[in-house]
């Protein structure tokens, strides 16, 4: 199990570089040791291109020679848990998931007494989103965009499916939203906004597919290799067209993938004395779960999760998991304890762990992404001055 770098080689640390670097006041934590905020703030543009899934050691052991490749610099850590729903708003507020709060993607929110999946902002059992039940999302969550504290003009470059859902409108702020439809018209709109004016510009940009094919297919298997050459064509084919715009293009990833084989996935269904001991039903991620327990029925859960998944999985008590780090440094979330559970289930090797609700329609990823391996936890810092 390895912790996060939130001290000088992790993706706060990035973002405490971009937003230094755009003139902006940083929220406690230092720079990224391999690009400094200096490196950052003589270009006119700055591009961050977060590829969903991009992990390092993919990157690396399966995909040398790729124009991606050929500009990484080294390896960051992600957040914990490695996982979309909190790395993600760390891209977009400058702060580890120790100060914003959001920890998986379905997160307790004790104010509603409700489980949420928080990027759809909508319950864990469906239905209509918070925001139809009059649940304003920046009442609940309030967000920090790091576009209202950077100087500069700013985009938000994202699939049109969710450019304008209830959290990605929170977490945008003053940014210009550009919404795409496909590969090829997210590099268009970005090089658009980059000719868009002659003033210093933060650009944000987001491309979900790598992700969505990892967990259809998993990350070894042909379809994901095809995908990312097609990433890789259409990279390499925007910094030609960038050439001479004064352009500081950086890419990276919220996390890395692994491919759990079919005895490697574990459903909380079989195994009813774990299940007995919940208040709630497992939170978080199938890499990471947050369990919530009976008063009383600490040790017949410990007894349980030991008996019924063994070796499978590493079990915490979350104010240990706080005490250590795992979530970032300084002042916490006052909420972050609520949304942790009693115990943090860390999966290990690639073993995942998943609960059902009545009516929930089963997930069964081939590729899953949460935990701290480090193909997971360790995503690429890729830079190309154009």
């Amino acid at each position: 199990m390895t912790v996060p770098d939130y001290e000088g080689n992790g993706i706060v640390n990035l973002m405490a570089s971009i937003i230094a670097g755009r003139g902006g006041e940083t929220l406690g934590y230092a720079p990224l040791t391999a690009l400094a905020p200096q490196s950052i703030e003589s270009a006119r543009n700055v591009v961050l291109l977060v590829v969903d899934g991009l992990g390092y050691e993919f990157l690396g052991s399966k995909h040398g020679g790729s124009r991606l490749a050929e500009h990484c610099r080294t390896s960051m850590t992600s957040v914990f848990p490695a996982t979309t729903a909190t790395a993600i708003p760390t891209f977009l507020t400058g702060l580890a998931p120790q100060q914003h709060g959001l920890t998986g993607w379905f997160t307790y929110f004790h104010e509603l007494g409700a489980v949420l999946a928080i990027l759809p902002y909508r319950p864990r059992y469906g239905g209509a989103t918070l925001t139809d039940a009059g649940i304003d999302v920046a009442s609940l969550l309030q967000p920090e965009p790091i576009f209202d504290r950077l100087p500069v003009t700013t985009y938000t470059v994202v699939p049109r499916q969710i450019a304008h859902s209830p959290f990605n409108l929170a977490y945008a702020g003053r940014a210009s939203i550009k919404p795409f439809d496909s590969l090829p018209q997210l590099f268009s709109t970005v090089e658009d906004a980059i000719r868009s004016t002659d003033q210093k510009k933060y650009i944000y940009a987001y491309w979900p597919g790598l992700d969505s094919v990892g967990h259809a297919h998993g990350m070894g298997s042909a379809a994901a290799q095809r995908h990312f050459h097609d990433i890789d064509l259409n990279f390499s084919r925007f910094l030609h067209s960038i050439q001479g715009s004064d352009t500081l293009v950086i890419t990276t990833a919220d996390h890395g993938q692994v491919d759990p084989g079919p005895k490697e996935r574990f459903q909380l269904e079989d195994h009813p004395d774990i299940r007995r001991c919940l208040t709630l039903p497992l939170c978080g991620e199938s890499r990471v779960a947050y369990a919530y327990v009976r008063a009383g029925m600490e040790r017949r859960f410990e007894d349980a999760v030991a008996r019924g998944l063994g070796d499978a999985v590493s079990l915490h008590r979350s104010v240990d998991v706080l005490e250590k780090g795992y979530f970032g440094c300084g002042e916490a979330h006052p909420r972050l304890a609520d949304r942790i559970g009693d115990y943090v289930m860390m999966m290990n090797g690639c073993c995942t762990l998943r609960d059902r609700l009545l009516g929930e329609e089963a997930i069964d990823h081939v590729g899953s992404h949460g935990g701290t391996s480090t193909a997971e936890l360790l995503v690429p810092l890729i830079v190309a001055e154009c």
